[in-house]
């Protein structure tokens, strides 16, 4: 992995390795199953008005879950529930996470409870576009998954205690049962003949699905914090520190949320398939941002809570881990933007391209997909940045720069899906030459690109303001630039050769039993690979010597 450049950037304490891959392994496992989930949903559903009511209806429990759960909490608890247990106060740990445990859990039924009630004034404001029957099918579904959005809070509560107990694999492959149980519903219900009652199936799925995530963590939560009790008790140790601290964390999540509604209500402007098409690429998009962002950045929030302390050694060690962290993020992520934009159309073909998900689609997805990698390397260097803010017990500075990429995705993304969507369909079609996708309406539904760019713009300057504000605190932030140049120039290359094979004459003339699988043409799934083998090679080659 360049490892002399990474030395070169940070000869202090490495970052627990050992933790980031569990993390990272939890979260593969459990992207491969959101990832067949997905392609599972397209055999059946493809971009039509009914996967667009389900995508849409999706979105509002996981609003209030990112609002309520790991994001808050991750900022919020884990840091104090760290530092209780480094400095050996495991009762008082264990007592203040019962209590915010117990808290939650009150607080959460009140909102299902509100949220079903009040769910048609929901529909209204996350998908505004929405009429007629799409609009009564959003509701409904939305009724269904409502409870389930207590579970997944009281889920992410459990991550957090097994993280800070440094329990890291469970938590994150947790969500394989919740995309295992919306998977079976789909293949159960997908002999029924009209899509509404697929999607209102799929929807109970997910909800049975939410209650196993929580349930398999449960048992070891129990067996780590032995010291719990679920008292709602306001007064007990160190429970109102978390709840103020959570506070600004709870708005900022609040605010990037407001970020994702705005996408999603301007989408829904632009037609249900795009509100589909927006999820699909997002599924895609989250897979380096789960897998290397949240991965290093979750494994490195228990231990900087640990040591994060006012002593200029201190604040030194906290640089050095947070520029080897940049640096190892970099290297992984860097290949996936060079992949969604070279061969964006291979990755897509490969996960979705079945039954109703055409070539066209595939196309579509593509699209939007290249407009999310403008900001894919800034959003995961801005969720490592977070994370340092919060084991500095600082939340209030991610809140002041979330507010600021807010109200720039708003303003650009209504510029960019809108006034300016002709000018960037003129420069995609036109000018660079990329095939128009042969669907309806579908010069209105590609301003869902100009969504994907305009938030990947919005993420850039935040994380700048981010990463400004840390070397205010800790001193200097340099990601070596050798390793930087290695990376881009490797991941160009490899998408270079990628592409050539992609279409060479050779791939075509291969036997039919070594291109296809039944109806999947695996051509996409060689292209692919030969890419990270370069991408791999070529780093393996040069990481110890040469472009010194």
């Amino acid at each position: 992995m360049l490892e002399s450049d990474m030395q070169q950037s940070a000869s202090n304490p490495k970052p627990r390795t050992h933790s980031a891959i569990l993390v990272a392994f939890g979260i593969l496992l459990s992207r491969i199953a959101g990832l067949i989930r997905d392609r599972v949903f397209a055999y059946y559903l493809g971009n039509s008005e009914a996967a667009g009511a389900f995508k849409a209806a999706l979105r509002i429990p996981n609003f209030l879950q990112n609002l309520f759960g790991e994001g808050v909490l991750s900022a919020s608890f884990i840091p104090i529930y760290s530092r209780l247990l480094s400095e050996g106060q495991d009762e008082v740990a264990d007592e203040m996470a019962g209590v915010v445990g117990a808290i939650l859990a009150v607080g959460v039924a009140v909102i299902v409870v509100l949220g079903v009630l009040l769910t048609p004034m929901f529909v209204e404001l996350v998908a505004p576009g929405f009429q007629g029957e799409t609009r009564e099918l959003t509701i409904r579904i939305v009724r269904v998954l409502f409870p389930g959005v207590g579970l997944l809070v009281l889920s992410a509560w459990c991550l957090g205690i097994l993280n800070s107990h440094r329990r890291f694999f469970l938590s994150y492959a947790a969500p394989v049962f919740w995309n295992l149980s919306m998977i079976i519903a789909l293949i159960y219900m997908g002999r029924a003949e009209m899509q509404e009652k697929l999607v209102i199936g799929l929807a109970w799925g997910a909800l049975v699905g939410s209650f196993f995530q929580m349930a398999v963590q449960m048992p070891f939560v129990v067996s780590v914090a032995r010291g719990l009790k679920f008292k709602p008790n306001i007064r007990a140790p160190h429970v109102r520190e978390v709840f103020v601290n959570a506070l600004p964390v709870f708005i900022g999540r609040g605010v990037v949320q407001v970020s994702a509604y705005i996408d999603g209500m301007l989408a829904s402007f632009l037609g249900a398939g795009s509100v589909a098409c927006l999820a699909y690429a997002q599924t895609i998009y989250l897979l380096p941002v789960s897998l290397f962002g949240m991965a290093i950045s979750a494994a490195e929030l228990p231990e900087m809570s640990r040591t994060a302390e006012a002593s200029v050694e201190a604040r030194e060690k906290l640089a050095a881990r947070l520029v080897r962290s940049q640096s190892r993020i970099a290297f992984l992520v860097i290949p996936s933007v060079v992949a969604f934009v070279i061969m964006g159309s291979d990755i897509v073909a490969a996960l979705y391209q079945t039954g109703q998900f055409s070539h066209e689609d595939t196309l579509y997805v593509w699209y939007v997909l290249m407009g999310s990698s403008i900001g894919l390397l800034a959003s995961t260097w801005g969720r490592l940045f977070s994370s340092a803010f919060y084991a500095l017990q600082d939340t209030r500075t991610p809140l002041k720069f979330a507010l600021i990429r807010v109200t720039l995705t708003g303003a650009l993304g209504w510029l960019f899906a809108f006034p300016l969507r002709p000018k960037i369909l003129w420069l995609m079609f036109s000018l660079i030459g990329l095939h128009h996708p042969g669907l309806v309406n579908v010069d209105l539904g590609l301003g869902a690109v100009g969504l994907t760019a305009s938030a990947g713009l919005a993420g850039w300057i935040e994380y700048l303001l981010l990463r400004r504000r840390l070397i205010q605190k800790i001193g200097t932030l340099s990601v070596s630039r050798a390793l930087l140049s290695k990376a881009w120039g490797f991941a160009l290359v490899a998408g270079a050769f990628g592409t050539l094979i992609r279409w060479y004459d050779i791939l075509y003339h291969l036997p039919r039993a070594l291109r296809e699988v039944g109806t999947y043409n695996l051509i996409p799934v060689y292209s692919l690979a030969i890419f990270g083998l370069i991408y791999l090679g070529l780093s393996r080659l040069f990481s110890k010597e040469g472009f010194k």
